[in-house]
């Protein structure tokens, strides 16, 4: 038999926003293969096995699940959110240019999910409406200042910045200090959201100026996204309900609501 590997993308949480490409992939799997919390949520049908490994390990995961299709194995590999967005599709990749010469031969494929900066954007709004840019703040694969650096370069080029992997146990400042970099390049009013664990249950969404930002860093954590606005990001006050945020597509067009008197 012939083996195969795709990448699927499970999206943010729930199910209703797994696409029906990536429910199929699963489906016609002999194999899952990714980070334990993820396979969790996914049923095995007869005949499946999952194959569950710690977050850290993406290179091994990788090669296990070439392995595993070069044995004629239909494989699944799963990530959350979107396999390409630092997720597990560059790791494979990664693991392919340097591994077995006959794994080049392997049938490959991406099946895109619903990255948490989408989903986040969707609740709070539009905020993602002008340019925009993504940064990992964790530094296991690349040092601080590289990080520093891209935050200033996204910072000073006025892009809308979502923040993934903004804190854990083994590094809680780092997102402080990312938002103290953030505060000095944009206004105290500028929108900043925190976004956790969109799509599930225990969902929370805040809107905060930068002003207040920075002093609630420490309530974030690895399933939190932090989407910080461009200069010209707006967030809409209304009574009772939440805040819209959104980013006007036009740099050199007054908004509409501002000419009306509106915030």
């Amino acid at each position: 038999m012939s083996g195969s590997l795709t990448i699927v993308g499970l999206g943010p949480g729930e199910p209703h926003w797994l696409t029906p490409a990536a429910q199929a992939a699963l489906e016609a799997a002999t194999d899952l293969v990714g980070y334990g919390p993820y396979l969790d949520r996914l049923a095995v049908r007869g005949g499946q096995t999952k194959h569950a490994s710690d977050n850290r390990v993406e290179i091994a995961r990788a090669r296990y699940a070439l392995q595993l299709a070069a044995e004629g194995r239909a494989v699944a590999v799963v990530s959350g959110g979107d396999p390409g967005v630092f997720a597990m599709a560059a790791a494979v990749f990664e693991a392919l240019e340097a591994g077995e010469p006959g794994w080049l031969a392997l049938p490959i494929s991406v099946e895109p999910g619903i990255t948490a900066m989408l989903a986040a954007a969707a609740r709070a709004g539009a905020p993602l409406g002008g340019d925009f840019c993504a940064i990992s703040l964790s530094d296991n694969l690349k040092p601080w200042d590289v990080i520093t650096a891209r935050l200033e370069a996204a910072l000073s080029a006025d892009f809308v910045i979502s923040l993934y992997n903004p804190i854990s146990k083994a590094r809680p400042w780092q997102l402080g200090e990312a938002l103290t970099l953030a505060a000095r390049h944009r206004a105290p009013e500028t929108p900043v959201i925190f976004a956790r664990a969109v799509g599930r249950p225990d969902e929370v969404l805040r809107v905060l100026p930068m002003s207040e930002a920075v002093g609630a860093a420490g309530s974030a954590d690895m399933a939190t996204l932090v989407m910080i606005g461009a200069s010209s990001t707006r967030s809409i006050a209304r009574p009772g309900q939440a805040p819209i945020v959104y980013t006007p597509r036009s740099v050199t067009k007054i908004p509409c609501a501002t000419s009306q008197g509106r915030t």
